[in-house]
């Protein structure tokens, strides 16, 4: 077989669009290598994927290079094996709390700085690290996901609503009263990779309740996610309005979450072998953001809208135009129907010609309204998580998780 520029066998069964995906996805693991320093903690990223000095490694960037690199090692990338190992070394002997057990939201940049708060959101990052690194055999894995669950579920997980509390301090004694639907959906995502690594059934339970609550909130909300809520889980819809540039707790409607949550419920379903119901709700979200989000004139998502769908930031993140085309190629699978695929046709052309960097790698992780690069709220390329897994998930079969996808894929991009 002839090679391609990524090196790999160059199939003449793969379609042209196969072949630049599975060169693409591991073009981005190769620009994401830089990141793990020799400890495995992985820097943020500048916009020529260098080391930047400014911040300080933060657990839910190891913890995504991690479970990226896993995934990279079960598709047989080169070299993706021994990564994921480190970042998995950087997550336990780095970002780890020897003092108080669960990991700290980051190191540095200072020499002894910690940011020492207790997130979920980052916890969940370390069971999906942990899950995907389980599956792919990587060293230290299995200990670190037994480790992170335990933790998630006795500090975060609040029994009587089936959901996960946000923050607490370093030493846990004190827990925030905010409440957030973000750590939710990356522990709904974190759950389903634990029951596709364990087989524990609890995992798969509790990524039910979250999910079937959200859908509750949705659907009385016009299918507009509330996203922050105060310690009873009573919504909070004016939240951060003074804030709408906020990276993880925007004001309003987020219509990226939207469709991310439409994906996630797509593999809830699958994984629980239900009859589709959240299906259908994973429509309606799916709608929803689309009719809000997509701008038809000149194209790219918004990042957020108020409640009756007008935009607030209309600024175009590089995630939500990951989580689009991710989700409608997973509707157009368990649908059939022909307008999701024509939609991800559409959003590709867009990503291919506004988002991706091709002098310096990955993408583009915000554009202004006219769809040019800039960097308000993300500065540089911290991590390749969700581009990396929009590109591969039309090659792999459907299952839960992206890991048990990979594994049943097998090492189909082995140079």
């Amino acid at each position: 077989m002839a090679s391609t520029g990524a090196g790999l066998p160059e199939s003449p069964s793969l379609s042209e669009g196969s072949r630049w995906r599975r060169r693409q996805f591991v073009s981005l693991l190769e620009f994401a290598g830089s990141s793990l320093r020799p400890d495995g903690a992985a820097c943020w990223l500048d916009d020529d994927g260098l080391p930047d000095p400014t911040h300080p490694v933060e657990t839910w960037v190891t913890a995504r290079m991690a479970h990226t690199f896993a995934l990279g090692a079960l598709l047989g990338v080169p070299r993706a094996q021994e990564r994921a190992a480190l970042a998995v070394r950087g997550l336990t002997d780095v970002l780890a709390d020897e003092e108080h057990g669960g990991w700290v939201a980051g190191r540095g940049p200072e020499v002894g700085a910690v940011v020492g708060h207790k997130a979920a959101y980052a916890h969940a990052f370390v069971v999906l690290a942990g899950s995907t690194g389980t599956v792919a055999g990587i060293e230290g894995a299995p200990a670190l996901l037994a480790d992170a669950l335990r933790v998630l579920d006795e500090k975060f997980w609040e029994p009587d609503q089936r959901l996960h509390l946000d923050e607490r301090s370093r030493d846990w004694s004190v827990v925030e009263p905010y409440r957030g639907v973000n750590a939710n959906m990356h522990g709904v995502e974190a759950l389903l990779a634990a029951h596709g690594a364990t087989g524990e059934g609890e995992w798969l339970t509790r990524a039910q309740a979250i999910g079937d609550r959200v859908i509750g909130w949705a659907e009385a909300n016009a299918w507009r996610i509330p996203e922050h809520f105060n310690a009873s889980w009573e919504p909070q819809l004016e939240y951060n309005a003074d804030r709408p540039h906020d990276q993880f707790k925007p004001y309003g409607a987020t219509p990226g979450h939207g469709l991310e949550w439409s994906r996630l419920l797509v593999q809830l379903d699958v994984e629980s072998g239900t009859d589709g119901a959240r299906t259908a709700a994973a429509a309606s979200l799916f709608d929803r953001a689309v009719v809000d989000g997509w701008d038809p004139a000149g194209g790219g998502f918004v990042y957020t809208t108020d409640w009756s769908g007008r935009p607030v930031e209309p600024r175009r993140f590089h995630w939500v135009a990951a989580e689009a085309v991710a989700t409608a190629d997973v509707l157009h699978r368990v649908t059939g129907e022909d307008r999701y695929a024509d939609l991800a046709a559409e959003w590709w052309e867009w990503i291919g010609a506004n988002l991706l960097d091709v002098e310096r790698g990955s993408w583009f992780h915000e554009l202004d309204t006219e769809n040019r690069p800039s960097g308000r709220t993300w500065v540089g390329k911290p991590d390749v998580y969700h581009a990396a897994q929009a590109v591969i998930l039309p090659e792999l079969p459907l299952t839960g998780s992206f890991a048990l996808s990979a594994q049943e894929a097998g090492p189909i991009l082995t140079a």
